[in-house]
């Protein structure tokens, strides 16, 4: 099993007007969802310069009723943790194939701009469990470290060298982040 981390994450719309989330449902329950996300990634080799990468998710048992409460919508930002699978099929007699996510735990995530997504109402705090609940607040901070307690810095601002370094010659001649090594 590969284990999949997708954060900030975008639902994509359904295809053709088609609805973005699709619910299976088995005698008034919510057995399965299905759906898409996108997220945008920097490709130096397109036009503008950015792409979406595109992945189906799906989910099953308790993890749908959670999707359900969520109210996840087109343009919703959410966080997952899933397994990455593949699920075959045979279309105009040729077989096809898709890598997916099988969704284990599902969250709202923020929009990118900073504001949470999802708010629950109360002072904008993003629900982290699905079930409307705001995190926890964070303790004050304590004391800072006494000077003493803190790593001494080498004379001059410079950290030492490791005895055991050759130099960067071996990464590469043509490494960017060296230029001329």
């Amino acid at each position: 099993m590969i284990k999949a981390f997708i954060t900030n994450a975008v639902v994509s719309k359904g295809y053709n007007g088609a609805p973005a989330l699709n619910f299976s449902e088995n005698n008034g329950t919510t057995t399965a969802v299905q759906f898409k996300i996108g997220h945008r990634v920097y490709d130096s080799r397109v036009e503008s310069k950015h792409r979406y990468i595109n992945m189906a998710v799906k989910a099953f048992g308790p993890i749908c009723e959670r999707i359900v409460k969520m109210k996840l919508t087109e343009g919703s930002y959410v966080n997952i943790i899933g397994r990455l699978d593949e699920e075959t099929w045979e279309d105009e007699g040729q077989k096809r194939s898709r890598f997916i996510v099988i969704a284990e735990d599902i969250e709202y995530a923020s929009n990118g701009n900073g504001k949470a997504n999802g708010t629950n109402g109360a002072n904008g705090a993003t629900p982290q469990n699905g079930q409307g609940a705001a995190p926890a607040q964070a303790a004050p901070p304590s004391q800072p470290p006494t000077p003493a307690a803190l790593p001494q810095q080498p004379q001059g601002g410079q950290t030492e060298t490791p005895p055991n370094f050759t130099g960067y010659s071996g990464f590469g001649e043509e490494n960017p982040f060296f230029p001329g090594s």
